[in-house]
């Protein structure tokens, strides 16, 4: 019933000035009008990351439903493809069944874009994945990076050559107008401080240029040496290691190999200790840490006690990238450099010493933490979110290794994160953990409690058969116990209130330790609300508050007090009712548990239709409609009689087309809005808001700076214009993207445009 909402996307800020592509640019706009699948194809260190994110973003305003960058560089699975996409579209696989099912759903009636990058190495999979969106929504358009295309039905290739080459006769006013010429200078001036393109340098930057074949990536490789050599000094370095590879002659080197040799030259450049940090920074599969690259590659060349000295001079040669997330900084390889990092783990012979300490790392790291992990779970959730495609990788190389019970216990320390963001996909490493041969009662007893979370009774219900008397072998009492309560609540979804209650009074007889008795407590709570039997509700409610709250055990106590607050409101008690639900809506939003939210707006909906506020209940049910559809999750069978009274009498009070309204407005909103509606907070203003109201919500420096960068200047440009300096205007720029709420220089030339007009 509700439309999709409004989002932006998640396209990256750009942190450096875009240069050219004005040609690929205009064809991508043109092909995308033409075809829903255009695909960016041509060799690594081309530059087609970002084209592409730089095309969305100027395409962004076009789509209702945002364009959305996946990145899939990190990917090693093909079955991941699909997770990516919903993690990137910040959709939770909750439904048991295909994740395909859920994704295809959720799109179906979106207008968006999809920007898949970096397709080469899961190409089946990607063109598989990017068929079925296209056949299911119909306004869904994909623009796809690889360096190969991905030979989907109806796609439309776009090759990505180097950039335009200087011509070596040009006058110095044309050579500034060169793709080239402009990377280098651009890149070699805020590398060094002071490098400027002159009539005395500008033979040797030409011929420089033309030497790495106009390649991005070889280009700032090289721009960046400036700080210590100067752009003649360079090209004699790179020319002689060319003429190595072409005996001298003037052969021209395949664009592969004029990348690989530029690389090979800038690592040659390293110290010993860069070097041997710099390969084995390969053995990430995603974002690393400081912490990590301490715990992993610091041995022999690379002390600890170096590690952050190194990994900056690697920052500063461009060699390594740098993110922020959150307050945390962290890094990642471009693919085009992890490949060579790997190559060079390889030749060095350190890839199994190393691939075994990340992996006795995160196992390590993943166990320790995994019993504090509920009662320090939001640090705990936004460590794991940052570490994610480590763990994946290190899963899958146990798995590999024929090691299935090692990677049972990695994938069952991480429990509480396919609990809370990844439902459908624990399941599916847990399903292949089993198949492989794990007999551990941690796998069975995960199975049986993620199955329980997909209201899937008939999975759940024999992998906890098989966990209780597995964990009894084992001497585990408290999973045991565990197990028999999920089992409670599986076979009360399946109608079997007998084997409820037995199973029910067999875990009472194992309550050993707090999660066995906060399972228990949930068991009986659960199925007293399904029952109707709410003064059981409340007593088990009740008392797993207390020692939820006690233990700061955080995802329980979501649960106890959505529970209780439900009898409450069940109950007719309107007034006990709200501040235990508002509560336990504060703490889903907190861990961000999606399922949680959907069922707390939708109580608080049926709270406000019971007292009387028709317009909020209206609203609040539309946007937990669109909360529980993008967790793919089903209506909790007690919520059920209530959302029906409760949307009957916002019927009756605002008329079938005022209800109507109301409710596609409450499913347009953002969660967190709706989340402050529920709460009675104010929501913060959206970028969307801002539209066409001038530049009122930016102070009078950030009007000045937006406009400036409408113009098409650089921050450099800026700088010089305004008498400040480049950094300020930097903080300027990444302050107006923040309030604005956008990813790209384009989309702010866009709204001063239209604010402007």
């Amino acid at each position: 019933m509700a439309r999709p909402p409004r989002r932006s996307g998640n396209l990256p800020a750009e942190t450096t000035s875009f240069i050219g592509r004005r040609r690929e640019l205009s064809a991508v706009r043109k092909r995308l009008s033409e075809a829903r699948l255009v695909s960016l194809v041509g060799p690594g260190g081309v530059g087609k990351t970002r084209l592409a994110v730089r095309m969305a973003a100027a395409l962004g305003r076009g789509f209702p439903g945002g364009a959305w960058l996946v990145e899939l560089a990190e990917v090693r699975d093909s079955a991941g493809v699909g997770d990516a996409v919903m993690a990137a579209l910040d959709v939770r696989d909750q439904a048991a069944g295909e994740p395909s099912a859920h994704l295809l759903s959720y799109l179906r009636d979106r207008k968006l874009l999809l920007v898949l990058d970096n397709c080469e190495h899961l190409l089946e999979a990607a063109a598989r994945l990017v068929a079925e969106v296209l056949r299911a929504a119909p306004d869904v358009r994909v623009l796809a990076t690889s360096r190969e295309p991905l030979s989907a039905p109806g796609e439309h290739v776009v090759p990505v050559p180097p950039l335009e080459l200087p011509s070596p006769h040009a006058p110095l006013a044309r050579l500034r107008q060169s793709e080239a010429v402009m990377l280098f200078t651009e890149r070699a001036a805020a590398g060094s401080g002071g490098f400027e393109l002159t009539a005395a340098n500008q033979a040797d930057v030409v011929n420089l240029c033309r030497r790495l074949d106009g390649l991005p990536l070889a280009i700032e490789l090289a721009a960046v040496r400036t700080r210590v050599l100067t752009a003649g000094q360079i090209l004699d370095r790179l020319t002689d290691r060319f003429g190595l590879l072409t005996g001298g002659g003037r052969t021209a080197l395949p664009r592969h190999q004029t990348l690989r040799t530029t690389i090979d030259w800038s690592h040659d450049l390293l110290a010993a200790d860069e070097r041997a940090l710099l390969r084995r920074l390969c053995v990430f599969a995603g974002r690393f840490t400081l912490e990590d690259i301490e715990s992993v590659c610091a041995s022999g060349d690379v002390p600890a006690a170096r590690a952050l000295d190194l990994l900056a001079s690697l920052v500063d040669k461009s060699l390594v990238t740098k993110e922020d997330a959150g307050d945390l900084a962290c890094y990642r390889l471009h693919e085009t450099m992890r490949e060579y990092a790997g190559l060079r783990l390889r030749e060095a012979g350190e890839q199994e010493a190393v691939e075994r300490r990340c992996v006795e790392y995160y196992e390590s790291r993943c166990r320790r933490s995994a019993a504090e992990s509920r009662y320090r779970l939001v640090e705990w959730l936004r460590w794991l979110d940052l570490e994610i495609d480590n763990v994946r990788s290190v899963l899958r190389r146990l798995l590999t290794r024929g090691d299935p019970s090692r990677a049972t216990a990695l994938a069952y320390s991480i429990g509480y994160y396919w609990i809370t963001r990844a439902t459908s996909e624990g399941a599916r490493w847990i399903d292949e953990l089993i198949a492989s041969g794990a007999g551990d009662p941690e796998a069975y007893y995960m199975r049986g409690f993620l199955s329980v979370l997909q209201s899937d009774p008939v999975t759940a219900r024999p992998a906890l058969e098989r966990a209780v008397p597995a964990a009894q072998r084992a001497g585990l009492t408290s999973l045991a116990s565990q197990s028999l309560s999920l089992a409670s609540i599986a076979a009360n979804m399946a109608g079997d209130r007998s084997a409820a209650r037995r199973l029910g009074d067999e875990a009472a007889t194992g309550l050993v330790d707090l999660p066995a008795t906060l399972m228990f407590l949930q068991s009986r709570a659960l199925n007293g609300l399904s029952d109707g039997d709410l003064d059981t509700v409340r007593s088990a409610s009740s008392q797993g508050v207390r020692i939820s709250r006690e233990a700061g055990d955080l995802y329980s106590l979501d649960m106890m007090l959505m529970n209780l607050g439900s009898a409450a409101l069940i109950a007719g008690d309107l007034d006990e009712s709200e501040p235990l639900l508002t509560e336990a809506l504060r703490i889903a939003h907190r861990i961000d548990d999606r399922v949680g939210q959907y069922c707390l707006l939708d109580a608080l909906g049926c709270h406000a239709a019971s007292s009387g506020r028709a317009r909020l209940a209206a609203r609040l049910l539309g946007a937990a409609e669109t909360v529980r559809t993008g967790a793919g999750a089903s209506v909790l069978p007690f919520l059920a009689s209530l959302l029906a009274r409760a949307e009957q009498s916002a019927v009756t009070a605002l008329g079938a087309a005022g209800f109507e309204g109301e409710f596609e407005a409450g499913g347009r909103l953002s969660r967190d809005a709706a989340i402050s509606l529920a709460l009675g907070e104010p929501a913060r203003p959206s970028a969307e808001a801002s539209d066409g109201a001038g530049t009122a919500p930016l102070g009078k420096r950030e009007a000045e700076v937006a406009r400036l960068v409408a113009d098409g200047l650089s921050n450099k440009q800026i700088a010089t214009r305004l008498f400040i300096s480049e950094h300020t205007v930097d903080s300027h720029v990444r302050r107006i993207l923040d309030k604005l709420g956008f990813g790209s220089r384009t989309q702010i030339a866009t709204w001063v445009t239209s604010a402007d007009g």
